[in-house]
């Protein structure tokens, strides 16, 4: 299993619909409203690292009102 965390900077008017938007994606475990740089941290799960560029350009990327987005993924476990 390959864990991501996106760190999600957001139109302030829109940060609500974007986390429920969010909370909607499959791969998705967690999501959390932070308070500081950024507006939401999610984590997702996936099975291999091939499917994270997909969830992150195709899903996430694509929700109206996020302004950028950064991305740490994580080594495989052995």
């Amino acid at each position: 299993m390959i864990k991501a965390y996106v760190l999600i900077v957001t139109d302030p008017m829109r940060t609500k619909a974007v986390f429920a938007e969010i909370r909607k994606i499959q791969q998705v475990a967690e999501a959390h409203e932070v308070m500081g740089p950024y507006d939401i941290v999610v984590e997702i799960e996936a099975e291999d690292l091939t499917t994270i560029p997909a969830i992150l350009g195709e899903r996430i990327r694509r929700i109206e009102g996020i302004e950028s987005t950064t991305s740490l993924v994580t080594f495989p476990e052995k």
